[in-house]
């Protein structure tokens, strides 16, 4: 199982601890493309340590489509792209982030959660090691999927500029 999650954002990548601290999970990601910052509204994503507050997704298939943090009976496709193209898409599965450090990313305008910063799968044809989210932290649906089964709620997330 996994313990700790690092993101980093300027390397675009996440690696994952054991207890023992070995890394035993390394994904390519996609951050923010407005870069990084705490503020509701920003659409940066936050740094600082994190928690996972909620896994949403079991058992659904990969590409599955969350809106709300509900499948939405739909399956990602070009079409279904194509048919509303300014869409943010959230599919496969979500971790849900929760602040830790209170006024930095916790309570007030800086807080992680309710911002709805996520960890999730995106579509294959997004690009990974380029910033282009919306705040959350993108990955290839087969990393989400394959992370989701490896930690647990409250699994440590640091986010740090640089791993």
């Amino acid at each position: 199982m996994i313990e700790l999650l690092e993101v980093g954002v300027s390397d675009q990548a996440m690696l994952g601890f054991d207890r023992d601290k070995k890394q035993v999970f390394e994904a390519r990601i996609s951050t923010a493309k407005n870069g990084v910052g705490q503020l509701n509204g920003s659409e940066c994503t936050p740094l600082g340590k994190h928690r996972i507050r909620a896994k949403i997704g079991a058992d659904q298939i990969a590409n599955t489509v969350f809106i709300g943090r509900r499948p939405s009976g739909e399956t990602y496709s070009e079409a279904l792209a194509a048919a509303y193209p300014n869409r943010d898409w959230i599919l496969s599965r979500i971790l849900w982030l929760c602040g830790n450090q209170v006024g930095f990313n916790r309570g007030g305008g800086v807080d992680t959660q309710r911002r709805y910063v996520y960890i999730h799968g995106a579509p294959d044809s997004h690009p990974m090691g380029v910033p282009s989210s919306h705040g959350c932290i993108k990955m290839r649906n087969s990393d989400i999927i394959q992370l989701f089964e490896q930690v647990t709620i409250g699994t440590s997330v640091n986010i740090l500029e640089s791993l």
